[in-house]
């Protein structure tokens, strides 16, 4: 824009006005999506999901910048890390419009090819166990397993149940665990203990030698509350605690005898995420319809505390040696620090907008 007119330091104070307009636009811009500060990866490396961004941010929790930012796909919901800490998968959820999980090797920064899941869409949830990503396909009532050695999809096994949308591993792979949101429901799944049955059977002729086993898997599904969504298996493996979204209700689920033995009035309606600390000594519940986050103790199954942290609040992730959690705040683009000590808010990141699911990648 020209100026026409005026002494040469009237004209430059209209330049300084707008070089300072300009850098107070660029500020605030920065300030909302995260300043990112080009590194390496650090070890460990938070990971952060903006879904509408669709960018999955790379960041040093020790300084709390964005060292990198890759895209994430369309609508990306869940991450997870590999157990080296080399490669992120994310779930591209869309509510079934989607059928990929995006793959990002977080050494080199920068996207690989998506995994194509053909008909199993609406990938959710995520858990990275024994060498391989296991997944949850909401519009095929579905889970299944994809192993990166050999790029392929593995396993994949049936829930029948309305939107199975989270989904736990045991370490052993002995045991799963799903919420199934629109069924109000958790399947517990577990190697069958009997004879495989079926086409798969050992073959009873005398002639030749009889095909391998099939392996057969039990599911159980136990009825806890409507809206079962966010859900937690406490570390000794023994219950499930599942935060029901619209009962405001917490079910704790006996896994060994699979059936309810509590249910807490715990007033989380809107419930999104629930995350044990490391010691098992706490539970934190999100709610993306209200303003705080709920803390309840273990051994006395009672809240303790609500810790306002904005207008509302989706991912929980423990810091490992259980000091600090990180609660992704989606309504107000950033993610809390939560102090597990005071139990208050000591610190936010702003790494894009619409901040989701969170993941620890730690180098081994």
């Amino acid at each position: 824009m020209a100026i026409i007119g005026g002494t040469v330091r009237q004209r430059m104070r209209f330049v300084m006005i707008g070089v300072a307009l300009l850098l107070n636009a660029t500020g605030s811009s920065a300030r909302a999506q995260g300043t990112v500060v080009v590194g390496p990866t650090p070890s460990p490396a938070l990971l952060i999901l903006s879904k509408a961004d669709r960018v999955l941010s790379i960041v040093d929790p020790a300084t709390r910048t964005i060292v990198a930012q890759v895209s994430a796909g369309p609508d990306p919901h869940e991450v997870v890390a590999s157990a080296a800490g080399r490669f992120a998968y994310i779930s591209n959820y869309g509510g079934g419009a989607y059928n990929t999980i995006t793959v990002v090797d977080l050494v080199h920064q920068s996207a690989l090819p998506a995994i194509d899941l053909g008909p199993l869409r609406g990938p959710h949830g995520l858990e990275y166990a024994g060498g391989k990503v296991w997944f949850t396909a909401e519009v095929a009532k579905a889970i299944g397993s994809y192993d990166p050695s050999t790029h392929k999809i593995d396993w994949v096994l049936g829930t029948g149940q309305n939107r199975t949308h989270m989904i736990a591993v045991s370490p052993t792979l002995r045991r799963i665990v799903t919420t199934n949101v629109s069924s109000g429901s958790v399947t517990i799944i577990e190697p069958s203990r009997g004879q495989p049955r079926g086409p798969g059977a050992p073959s009873t002729s005398a002639t030749g030698p009889p095909p391998a086993p099939r392996s057969d898997w039990d599911e159980t599904v136990v009825p806890v509350g409507n809206g079962a969504e966010g859900f937690d298996v406490s570390g000794d493996g023994n219950e499930a605690w599942v935060a029901n979204a619209q009962d405001g209700t917490i079910s704790i689920v006996d896994l060994a005898n699979k059936r309810v033995v509590q249910t807490l009035a715990a007033d989380v309606r809107g419930a999104n995420r629930l995350k044990f600390t490391p010691d098992g000594t706490l539970a934190f519940v999100s709610m993306l319809g209200g303003p705080d986050l709920v803390v309840l103790r273990v051994a006395t199954r009672s809240v303790i505390k609500r810790v306002p942290v904005g207008h509302g609040a989706a991912g929980i992730l423990m810091d490992p040696d259980g000091g600090r959690a990180y609660v992704a705040c989606t309504p107000d683009n950033d993610v809390a620090i939560i102090d597990v000590k005071s139990l208050s808010v000591i610190g936010r990141i702003a790494a894009g907008k619409q901040p989701d699911g969170l993941a620890w990648a730690i180098r081994r």
